[in-house]
């Protein structure tokens, strides 16, 4: 169970599964309501290029029976997103 933080929002805690992991490659994080009433999924890749450097791509998809009246009020998470690349990005390279 991982628990992650937003800038938006940050004493609000959303709570998540790591529901496929990859080492090197892949994870997934899953989370949302029960019986499948509302789902967030987060997907982390790496993809190595040709040129010794690696492609990393962050994508978030929503799911769910609520999600038309609860998917506008989701905030855009952009922002928060593109720090969190920046920094990791900032750590890959410092090694």
């Amino acid at each position: 169970m991982i628990t992650a933080y937003n800038k938006i929002n940050p004493k609000r805690a959303f709570p998540a599964k790591v529901t496929e992991f990859v080492p090197g490659k892949r994870m997934v994080w899953t989370g949302g309501m029960p019986l499948g009433l509302f789902k967030g999924v987060r997907t982390f890749s790496l993809a190595p290029r040709g040129d010794g450097t690696i492609d990393f791509t962050l994508r978030e998809d929503y799911s769910g029976l609520l999600l038309p009246l609860i998917g506008g009020s989701i905030p855009d998470l952009t922002p928060s997103f593109n720090d969190f690349v920046a920094g990791l990005k900032a750590r890959a390279e410092r090694g």
